[in-house]
């Protein structure tokens, strides 16, 4: 290895904070997240599939802690490896709280693929598409 190698590798103890960052998340675990980005940690991580932190708490169904995510700066459109949105992983689960805390936040119903709007079509989901704002 050299030397530009070593400066370039990821650091283990970053590498090993990360992954307790997604678990939180994914465990709807605000004690473990929140008090990281507010000491600088970057509320724009994303996994190796390109899953955000506020993805992985939407997908998940934590709305209190998407909404905390997104006042901290987490983009709530950032589209991930398969081009899906947190708003349309929110309206593909059926979770109308997340939906709203997405919406609330700013996040547009038709980015990603496919779009919310358009998974709310698909899945017949009247009661969310009514949620989103007009296009």
């Amino acid at each position: 290895m050299t030397s530009s190698d070593a400066s370039s590798a990821p650091d283990a103890d970053a590498v090993a904070l990360a992954q307790a960052l997604f678990d939180a998340c994914r465990a709807g675990d605000a004690s473990g997240v929140l008090p990281y980005l507010d000491a600088g940690a970057p509320a724009s991580m994303q996994d190796a599939s390109g899953n955000s932190l506020l993805m992985l708490a939407a997908y998940h169904g934590h709305a209190e802690l998407t909404a905390a995510l997104a006042q901290r700066g987490a983009d709530v459109d950032a589209v991930n490896d398969r081009g899906q949105t947190p708003l349309a992983g929110a309206v593909f689960k059926g979770d109308e709280a997340v939906v709203r805390a997405l919406v609330e936040a700013g996040a547009d119903p038709d980015l990603g693929t496919p779009s919310a709007r358009e998974s709310a079509a698909y899945f017949g989901r009247s009661e969310l598409a009514a949620l989103l704002p007009s296009a």
